[in-house]
């Protein structure tokens, strides 16, 4: 029988709760997260225990480390595996939570926001200004750009959304209802501009017709993939 498995993860900037109630639910099946793989965690086989995690955010130094696990373990979290500026705890239940108050909870989401920005906002902007090339170019230099825009955005877009989610996640944090009904609406009326452009814009505009159809995707997509993870963690809720 295999002693470890791979599982997926819905994404901590857009799932973090249903990431982390879905590891209890393998815990209590005797399957407990080692480690972070790319996107999703390593489980390995042992005795059925209930157990609750969290993630945290924050970039440490090297002599920093110490007394941050620490911290968390002198409150019950045991500390099972990081990646970059993300770290996973476990504790049983009834443990005081990592972050138990609003203010607290701001910060850890302000941490997260922080990280992901600083990636994204020099990214996207080099992206935006290596379309705009592509699109006043010409000749071999248009091709060039036309085919370096298109890589760059298969990054840049899911790190903007990434971005996006975090910016939720904190204003969920404060209270801004208002904030987060409006980011809602950000994908669909993206969507819609970009469904527009695909009906009246000229066809010979390949670069901007391609624009549009990436959009759409990086819309679609992910969204499709939110509505099949969902399905699956109700499924997987109802028989745990």
């Amino acid at each position: 029988m295999r002693q470890t498995k791979y599982i997926t993860s819905g994404g901590l900037a857009f799932s973090e709760d249903k990431d982390m109630e879905k590891l209890r639910r393998f815990s209590l099946k005797g399957w407990h997260v080692s480690d972070f793989q790319f996107m999703g965690y390593t489980l390995e086989k042992g005795e059925s225990s209930d157990y609750i995690y969290n993630v945290d955010y924050r970039s440490l130094k090297e002599d920093e480390k110490e007394e941050y696990f620490y911290f968390f373990s002198s409150s019950g979290w045991s500390h099972i595996a990081s990646e970059g500026n993300i770290h996973l705890f476990r504790a049983y239940p009834g443990t005081k939570p990592i972050y138990s108050d609003r203010d607290t909870s701001i910060e850890k989401y302000e941490n997260s926001n922080r990280s992901v920005k600083c990636l994204a906002i020099p990214l996207v902007l080099i992206t935006v200004l290596v379309w705009i090339g592509a699109m006043i170019s010409s000749g071999t230099l248009k091709s060039l750009l036309h085919v370096i825009a298109v890589i760059l955005s298969v990054i840049a877009i899911p790190t903007a959304w990434t971005v996006i989610a975090t910016y939720n996640n904190k204003w969920k944090a404060t209270g801004k209802e208002g904030l987060v009904n409006l980011l809602k609406t950000i994908p669909f009326f993206l969507f819609l501009i970009a469904i527009i452009t695909l009906l009246f814009v000229d066809g010979s505009d390949n670069v901007v017709r391609l624009l549009a159809s990436m959009v759409i995707g990086a819309i679609a997509l992910p969204t499709a993939i939110w509505v099949i993870m969902s399905l699956y963690h109700k499924m997987g809720g109802k028989r745990a």
